[in-house]
């Protein structure tokens, strides 16, 4: 993930001000995203930075969505991503993790058993 001073392009936004006001913006959860597990997401990452002593990368400057992807694009890849996860279980609870993977498990199943929008406007006709 990207971070940018005062760039609406990378993932996370520092927008200039006052050190009394200074922020991040985490740009990345779109409208659709639980906002409660998206701060605790964003929180645990930013707690296993800390203890890891990560050092940041470069901030992006100029536009941020030319450069290569880094998060997952499939539901498939970030679901295994997660569960593959040492910071997942530790961060959010074990149980927490477990359950969520089975949850987004049965939604994935239950979403590729229906006939999109898609499927029946361009496969149907061709039946």
């Amino acid at each position: 993930m990207e971070w940018g001073h005062d760039n609406r392009t990378a993932g996370l936004r520092v927008p200039v001000s006052a050190p009394v006001a200074r922020r991040v913006e985490n740009r990345l959860a779109g409208a659709d995203a639980n906002p409660y597990l998206a701060m605790a997401a964003t929180l645990a990452a930013g707690l296993a930075g800390l203890q890891e002593r990560c050092v940041p990368r470069e901030p992006v400057t100029g536009n941020g969505y030319d450069l290569p992807r880094g998060l997952p694009r499939t539901f498939s890849t970030a679901h295994e991503q997660m569960a593959g996860s040492a910071h997942a279980p530790r961060l959010l609870g074990e149980r927490f993790v477990r359950a969520y993977l089975a949850v987004k498990t049965v939604e994935h199943d239950s979403f590729l058993n229906e006939i999109s929008a898609w499927e029946r406007r361009f496969l149907l006709p061709q039946v």
